[in-house]
């Protein structure tokens, strides 16, 4: 009756194995079950004794398994023969691994098969075709020799593959061969499968396949073409592998995806996934219909979680996912803007910006003392503390998590020389970023000051050369935010168009026109405290080309248009 024998390689999780090795024994399917010899004799006789029962069931002769190497196709080839031998009735050889978990019945994989007696299923392309393999050897992987291991003598490994390749060694690849990859979980009819295993060649191939890295993924596959007269190329196993060429574990939570792909096996699932071998093995579990594999159903959701995985998203740091640097996927999750000089240049520029905008607008974030939150906030959005120790040991994550935890809410704040500038390289290489910068005006405040002149010259000296550096960083070719930079004489010669450039920028075309203005701090005198400073011996030269006589502001002309209040 049986037309389908499963050949299962094991070497962990035996528990598991048994059961999958029970659950098709007893629907009519031999099975021969090859044990890694690095399992120990207690776990071995137990599995044995587990199973004994099972008059369908077979053990075959005991290879040690490693990753990559022939030992894997040693293993299968040995327990196909006492399949081939044994069980004579049958005319498909699953080939599967006790992590594997079916998926549908038998009697439906029974039916499809035998509604395809001639057809091997084996992913079988060649090397041109191939685009999954990972590290690097596509074609190589035939064409030099593989002695070492790579788990376990990566440093050897390495070392030959670049002999080889430095003085130009390549193998002869035995007569009638064309190499081909794709997956190691087949399902071969009786007759290819044994005319592999008996062709007179054979012993030619294994010794060639043998040095081959990774075999189990092209011995089958190239030799099958020599002898199966309908190939389709796909596996019947769904098995999904990540970008490091890792295979997906499927869990509890991926029972309605398992559903969806209509795979008659999966590999790989976890051993503890008690609601998956549950309801695949269990007594009711029966399908409606005969539908056709179809693991590309359920691809769009590796994708994503493959995009999640090696992009994540924008602006979120965590600790299972931190991006290395310049790699993320955005630094910020949103838009915000960053203000220079204008809370000095402009009286209560902040309470006026946040009735504009109709948000909440922080002062200087990494102000010295302490970060100067909305409304004077101890503690904001996600328990972020205004503690300055705190926010200055990584301000990058400080902003980054300001943005994150008031999605949908764009943040606003000040910044000015006399801040920390760390923050100033990761502003500048934000896309998210907005920064408008007025150059001079931290003058504004020494200047109305009532301080001895010494101290003002100096601490001048030093906001210039901080600003400077800023600026040049947001000259750099590598910025990538948002900039505007005026001069503070270049600002207040047409201070209205200046500030609604900005928040059209901010607003987009749409944004109505400014219909009242911050109050402007009183300048008159402010030229001769620059001249002043140069009489002293520091140059100021950001501030533009400032009059030495009392500055007179642009008036506008011609009909009511929005002005400027000059104390």
């Amino acid at each position: 009756m049986s037309t389908v024998g499963f050949v299962m390689l094991c070497h962990t999780a035996l528990d598991r194995a048994a059961q999958v090795a029970r659950h098709w024994a007893e629907q009519d399917c031999p099975v021969v079950i090859h044990l890694d010899r690095r399992v120990d004799k207690a776990s071995s006789e137990k599995l044995r004794s587990d199973l004994k029962d099972c008059g369908n069931i077979r053990f075959s002769k005991r290879h040690r398994c490693e990753w990559g190497t022939w030992s894997l196709v040693a293993a299968s080839q040995t327990a196909s023969e006492v399949m081939l031998a044994e069980f004579p009735d049958v005319r498909h050889i699953y080939l599967a691994s006790g992590s594997c978990l079916p998926l549908r019945p038998v009697d439906e994989l029974r039916e499809y098969l035998k509604a395809r007696p001639r057809t091997d299923f084996i992913e079988s392309v060649t090397t041109q075709d191939v685009d999954w393999t990972v590290g690097g050897l596509n074609a190589e992987r035939f064409q030099l020799r593989f002695p070492f291991s790579w788990k376990r003598n990566r440093l050897l490994f390495d070392r030959y593959v670049e002999l080889q390749r430095r003085v130009g060694f390549t193998r002869k690849i035995p007569e009638n061969l064309v190499p081909h990859l794709g997956s190691q979980w087949w399902c071969l009819t009786r007759q290819t499968l044994s005319a592999i295993l008996q062709d007179p060649a054979r012993k030619i191939h294994d010794a060639y396949f043998k040095r081959v890295w990774i075999p189990d993924e092209s011995y089958y596959q190239t030799i099958a073409r020599l002898y199966s007269t309908r190939i389709e190329s796909r596996s019947l196993t769904l098995s999904k592998f990540d970008f490091q060429g890792k295979p997906h574990v499927f869990y509890d939570d991926h029972l309605h995806l398992l559903r969806r792909s209509d795979c008659f096996v999966a590999r790989k699932a976890w051993p503890q996934a008690d609601r998956l071998y549950e309801t695949f093995l269990g007594p009711n579990h029966r399908e409606s219909q005969m539908a056709e594999p179809a693991p590309g159903k359920i691809d769009r959701v590796f994708a994503k979680a493959l995009e999640r995985r090696t992009r994540g998203r924008a602006g979120l740091y965590m600790h299972s996912r931190f991006p290395r640097l310049d790699l993320e996927n955005g630094k910020t999750c949103a838009r915000y803007s960053v203000f220079q000089g204008f809370n000095d240049l402009f009286e209560d520029f902040e309470p006026w910006l946040s009735r504009r905008l109709g948000t909440r607008v922080h002062g200087s974030l990494f102000d010295p003392v302490r970060a100067r939150f909305a409304g004077d906030a101890d503690i904001y959005a996600g328990c972020l503390p205004a503690t300055a120790a705190l926010r200055d040991d990584n301000p990058e994550m400080f902003l980054t998590s300001l943005i994150w935890n008031t999605r949908g809410e764009r943040q606003v704040f000040q910044f000015s020389p006399r801040d920390n500038q760390r923050i100033c390289w990761f502003l500048s290489t934000d896309s998210n970023a907005q920064i408008s910068v007025i150059t001079g005006a931290w003058a504004v405040p020494l200047y109305l000051s009532n301080r001895d002149f010494s101290d003002i010259r100096k601490e001048a000296a030093l906001m210039q050369k901080r600003e400077v550096e800023f600026v040049n960083r947001l000259r750099n070719i590598g910025t990538r935010a948002d900039v505007r930079v005026w001069s503070l004489a270049e600002f207040i010669e047409e201070p209205m168009e200046n500030l609604q450039s900005i928040l059209d920028a901010m607003d987009g075309p749409s944004a109505p026109r400014l219909t009242e203005a911050p109050r402007m701090a009183n300048l008159d005198g402010f030229g001769q405290f620059l001249q002043n400073l140069k009489n002293q011996g520091m140059k100021p030269f950001v501030m533009g080309d400032f009059p030495a006589t009392n500055v007179e502001m642009h008036q506008p002309t011609g009909g009511p248009r929005p002005y400027l209040v000059k104390k």
